[in-house]
């Protein structure tokens, strides 16, 4: 493998200027800088992406850890994430952390080992353990993006969760519901807890009463939704209408009420969270809250790169506002029900 004393030699000059034509540092005659790239050419040198990122104090690289969901929501923002770095000129070097704390910390310490200039976190297991981590490796640009912790020193992009739960229960409402059920996500996780108060907030607004036995927690995936239709289907008086956590859930709701003969939206309406690729394909097509997963990878990736340039900026916390995308899984009822 050729090194850039090889260029030097066939170029005949001295390894710095081969430096300064490759990395564009210095003026360099346009004679000289055609001989280096024509040694560059004969030989297929590759510079040292270590050594260029030593000399001038970055590798272009931005570190992301996540929790492995089966939820297309991550996948699509993770997707969103890379196009979003690719697009600043920027490599995403993706860790999974399945959940385990030991696998977060060998991840976060290889990443701030290859020196990555940021790190993008969504993953709420870091939230007892993360400062300790940066006390050892000094201060490294981070953005916390929704399921994330909040701490001093970073910025974090989250999720307008609360009003988009408030907004799932409004639309019911809206449309002549009163006997409406939420089915949450785990309520240790902090959008499930905002998503939930969106819906106290839109039943305690319009006077409707909560009953209990309509409020059920699943883990975000579509088994905890399916699980939670045949428990409302035990129940002697069920609800008209439901908000799920995300689509996940809906699907699972879904699916168990047309294998036991509950038509949606006939029977039962149901909202769900996230807007999912998968949700307008449903049958019904599902009224869910949008995210714009594209829109919020760039700007944490903008936030990234900002906190990259200035690392004595002012901690920000920026929120994404969520939309209602009306589809076919609701009924509207009469004004007199």
């Amino acid at each position: 493998m050729a090194t850039i004393k090889d260029v030097a030699r066939l170029a005949g000059v001295s390894t710095s200027t081969v430096s300064h034509v490759i990395n564009h540092t210095r003026y360099v005659s346009e004679e000289i800088s055609t001989r280096v790239q024509a040694a560059v050419a004969q030989l297929n040198y590759a510079p040292s992406a270590v050594a260029r990122s030593l000399k001038i104090n970055t590798t272009k690289t931005f570190g992301m850890l996540v929790t492995v969901s089966t939820n297309p929501f991550f996948s699509e923002l993770v997707r969103n994430v890379e196009h979003a770095c690719y697009q600043q000129g920027y490599h995403l070097i993706l860790c999974n952390t399945e959940g385990d704390v030991e696998r977060l910390q060998s991840h976060l310490d290889l990443l701030l080992q290859r020196r990555v200039d940021g790190l993008l976190l969504m993953c709420t297991e870091t939230n007892h353990h993360i400062a300790g981590w940066f006390e050892r490796f000094g201060s490294v640009p981070t953005v916390i993006m929704d399921w994330g912790p909040i701490q001093p020193g970073m910025d974090t992009i989250q999720d307008s969760a609360e009003e988009g739960g408030y907004l799932a229960t409004r639309h019911l409402i809206d449309e002549g519901h009163r006997d409406i059920g939420c089915l949450t996500g785990p309520m240790q996780k902090l959008p499930a807890q905002q998503r939930w108060q969106g819906y106290q907030r839109a039943m305690q607004e319009a006077g409707l009463v909560v009953n209990p036995q309509w409020v059920l927690e699943g883990s975000f995936d579509c088994e905890s939704g399916y699980q939670a239709m045949l428990a409302l289907l035990q129940l002697q008086q069920r609800p008209t209408a439901m908000v799920a956590g995300n689509d996940m859930m809906a699907m699972g709701l879904i699916s168990a009420a047309a294998e036991h003969g509950v038509r949606v939206p006939d029977d039962l309406s149901i909202v769900g969270y996230d807007d999912i690729p998968f949700a307008r394909y449903m049958t019904p097509a599902l009224t869910t809250i949008h995210q714009d997963t594209a829109r919020i990878a760039a700007v944490a990736v903008q936030t990234l790169l900002e906190r990259v340039q200035d690392k004595q900026q002012a901690d920000r916390t920026v929120m994404m506002k969520p939309s209602l995308v009306q589809r076919a899984s609701v009924r509207r009822l009469s004004p007199t029900v």
